[in-house]
Parts: structure tokens; C-alpha cells; sequence
């Protein structure tokens, strides 16, 4: 299964997104967690308390010189697989957690090398070896510039208001023009109306795969920047992500 989260800033994308890696790897699924977002939530929603984990400078090296690609990548001999064993975080569940990195010191040359990197290791991942869980950046502007590439299902976290059902459509959209074929749906995040899950469907035209209702200890954990899963293991909104897991992954992983 290789999937992403998207929606607009501040939907509660990280939090589902990391709830939905904790769950999934209860089932006894290998789980990688990527995160592409400048903004940290996905690691604190794993459950983790480091806010940037990219790869190591020793990890990267530089095209030789007259050799055709990109600029920096992976150091010889060091499998994207090999990378993933060697550098990425492990938070609880046993699942994995690479981010694409921030900047770090005044040229952010070592944020460009991590990021290069960081899509070899998406394109070169063998398929069978884990289930790709991504939080991609919040709004319309960088999601799929080619940070999704990896991504075979395209979640849209949906807000049941104007604003975040528009950035749905737009987002929507922009995943339909890239020239990766894909699945597009949505998930609605703080549903407080039984007619939510329809006004989201109608107002986006997409399908809705779940709906995850407004919930006070949910919330509490996203502004302790804490993981839900753990903070409030029986509460409505994280017995949807489980649900929502269970649907996925009996339909996705064999």
C-alpha cells in the first residue's frame, strides 16, 4: 500500500495521517511513515519527540561530475532499502519515520542533498518491502511536486467547510494532471453533522472513504503535540482511523 494524506493547512491531515501509521502497523504490516511537510506534526502524531529526522550527510554524495542525473544521491553501494535500515527513526509500533529535512545553516545545502535523496529512496524502494505512508504539505502549492510521485492512493482530509472543500476540488485537481495514474478520494476530519459525509461528496465530487468526527481528546492531543493513538486510544476519532485502516488495507494489502 502506498498512499499520502493532503488537505489544507491545519485540517488535521498529520494527525490522521500518523494515527493511520500506528494502526496499520498493530496489524503486523511494515509501515514507513514520510513526511514531506516543512511543519513537524507527522513525527509528534507518530508519537515520536524529534521533529526533523532526514537522512545524514554521510548517507549523500555528489554526482561525479560528467555523469547524467541528479545532482546528489544515495552514497555507492547504499540501497534505498539499506537506507531505510540504517537511518530511519523508529517510533512506536515499530514504524518508521523519515522526513525530508529543514533547513540547517545559513545555505541549506544540507537540506537540498537529504531532499534528493529522499525521492531516490521513494523511487527505488522495492514495492513489497513496506507500506508507504506519506503526510504531504498542507495547501495547493507543493503537494505534487513530485513529492507524491511514490503515492498509488491519494487521501484528501476534507473539513466539512467552504474554504477546505474548495482546496479539496483544487487539490483533486492537480493529483488528476500528474502523470502518475492514481485513486483520489477523501476523508472527512471533524464531522459534527450526520449530513457531513454528503454535503463533502457533493461539494468536491469525490468519494468519501471515511469520516472521522469532531473529537475534544483528539484535539487535546494534536495541541499537546502528542500521539492520539496514545493519548486517547479509545476515542471516537481514533476508532475511525482504525476503521478506516481495517478498509484499506483488506482492500490493498494481501
Amino acid at each position: 500500500m502506498r498512499l499520502a494524506f493532503v488537505g489544507k493547512g491545519g485540517v488535521g491531515k498529520s494527525a490522521i495521517a500518523g494515527t493511520f501509521c500506528r494502526a496499520l502497523a498493530r496489524q503486523g504490516h511494515p509501515v514507513l511513515a514520510i513526511d514531506s511537510d516543512p511543519l513537524p506534526g507527522l513525527a509528534f502524531s507518530l508519537g515520536l519527540t524529534i521533529s526533523d529526522a532526514p537522512l545524514p550527510d554521510e548517507a549523500i554524495e555528489d554526482k561525479p561530475e560528467g555523469e547524467e542525473g541528479p545532482r546528489y544521491r544515495l552514497r555507492a553501494g547504499l540501497t534505498a532499502a539499506d537506507a531505510i535500515d540504517q537511518y530511519a527513526a523508529t517510533a512506536p509500533d515499530g514504524v518508521r519515520f523519515l522526513q525530508f529535512g529543514k533547513h540547517r545553516g545559513s545555505t541549506g545545502r544540507g537540506l537540498f542533498r537529504s531532499q534528493f535523496a529522499f525521492r531516490q529512496i521513494l523511487r527505488e524502494l522495492p514495492e513489497d518491502r513496506w507500506n508507504i505512508v506519506g503526510d504531504l504539505p498542507g495547501g495547493t502549492r507543493q503537494p505534487f511536486t513530485g513529492w507524491g510521485d511514490y503515492a498509488r492512493l491519494i487521501l484528501i482530509v476534507v473539513e466539512p467547510t467552504a474554504k477546505s472543500m474548495l482546496t479539496a476540488r483544487r487539490l483533486s485537481r492537480l493529483a488528476l494532471d500528474e502523470e502518475h495514474p492514481r485513486q483520489i478520494v477523501a476523508v472527512v476530519n471533524k464531522a459534527r453533522e450526520a449530513g457531513d459525509v454528503k454535503t463533502v461528496e457533493e461539494r468536491t465530487g469525490l468519494e468519501v472513504v471515511g469520516a472521522v468526527p469532531w473529537d475534544v481528546a483528539f484535539a487535546e492531543a494534536e495541541e499537546k503535540m502528542a500521539a492520539p493513538i496514545d493519548l486517547a486510544p479509545g476515542s471516537a476519532a481514533v476508532k475511525a482511523v482504525e476503521s478506516l485502516v481495517e478498509q484499506l488495507s483488506a482492500e490493498r494489502i494481501s
